[in-house]
């Protein structure tokens, strides 16, 4: 790749290049990760020899060996991220589900939970769309009927996957004047972000209807003046996206059409996944009606994922966006 850099006309086809500098950059810092592990495990070795004789340094040896296990891990999770798409940024949807208000409320404590998460990680997010419940709950609470945001950050798509499916709420209800327990449903459905020139899908200019509306916030404030929001339909498949986040409208339809090409891939996969299906027999759906998790906070504390059967009773901590095991616990079963 280095070789074909060098040539004159490289650069004549500006996204290609992207891509091969990109992939040049990507593999120098795999390259260069193994080798600081190798020097790494060099110093130990050298370490250990010493450690034998000096019992003052069988401390630093034990701080280096966790230091060195710890980067060996991480290098080590990459494997796992290896899928077509995993490198790429994220688009994250929350549909709430059966529940009424407590539903749009478990909605957007989710939201709330997968933000603190990202930032942990150094993800960085926006919403794009974002569709608000009823309003007047406890402590002025707004719930959320659906919201759409991009994740931005290498292996984003490829850490989130697994979290497609539907989470489940068991708790006192704050809406109930009696102090029932109630039990809600979300569900969190996870695309990759595709470009137009990455992607393996051909959208033709006339099986589009672009719609502009305007956007607003909670409550109908924050209306805006001109109609910068865009919703597109996508006449073939009748799915239909939408983003309302950005001022100008061309930015509104660049990231819908982003969001567009994800959901067509998103198809793409469902069908071929349903072709396996018809040849190898039934198979268990993480769909709609699947629940992947609980999260329970009465009569007692417990998330459980119900696929890896990882569990934790530190509920406000997974609440907070401490969901790193739960994540990591998914990725390596199925791999």
């Amino acid at each position: 790749m280095e070789l074909e850099v060098q040539k004159t006309d490289f650069w004549k086809d500006q996204s290609y290049a992207t891509k091969i500098s990109q992939k040049i950059s990507e593999l120098k810092e795999e390259i260069e990760n193994i080798e600081i592990i190798k020097k790494e495990l060099e110093d130990l070795k050298e370490l250990n020899n010493l450690a034998k004789d000096e019992d003052e340094l069988s401390s630093e040896l034990s701080i280096n060996y966790d230091e060195v296990k710890a980067r060996i891990q991480k290098e080590e999770f990459r494997i796992f991220l290896s899928g077509q798409y995993d490198k790429n940024d994220a688009i994250l949807e929350i549909f709430s589900g059966a529940g009424g208000q407590d539903a749009q409320d478990w909605a957007t404590m989710l939201l709330r939970m997968y933000e603190r998460y990202l930032a942990k990680k150094g993800f960085k997010v926006k919403v794009l769309h974002q569709s608000f419940g009823q309003s007047g709950g406890p402590d002025g609470r707004i719930g959320t009927k659906s919201v759409m945001i991009e994740i931005k950050g290498k292996y984003a798509y490829g850490f989130l996957k697994k979290e497609t499916g539907v989470h489940r709420l068991v708790r006192i209800s704050p809406f109930s004047a009696q102090k029932l327990r109630h039990t809600s449903f979300v569900l969190v459905d996870v695309l990759p972000q595709i470009d137009g020139d990455q992607a393996e899908i051909e959208i033709r200019p006339e099986d589009l209807k672009v719609d502009t509306f305007r956007a607003s916030g909670p409550g109908g404030q924050y209306v805006n003046k001109t109609e910068s929001a865009i919703r597109i339909t996508h006449l073939p498949t009748k799915i239909v996206v939408a983003c309302q986040t950005e001022r100008m409208q061309g930015k509104n339809k660049e990231h819908a059409m982003k969001i567009l090409y994800s959901k067509l891939h998103q198809l793409k996969e469902q069908e071929h996944k349903k072709e396996l299906k018809e040849i190898k027999g039934e198979q268990v759906s993480a769909s709609w009606g699947n629940q992947i998790r609980s999260y329970v906070l009465h009569p007692y504390k417990l998330v459980k994922d119900l696929r890896t059967q990882y569990e934790t009773s530190d509920t406000e901590g997974v609440l907070n966006g401490e969901i790193d095991e739960f994540i990591q616990s998914e990725i390596r079963m199925s791999n």
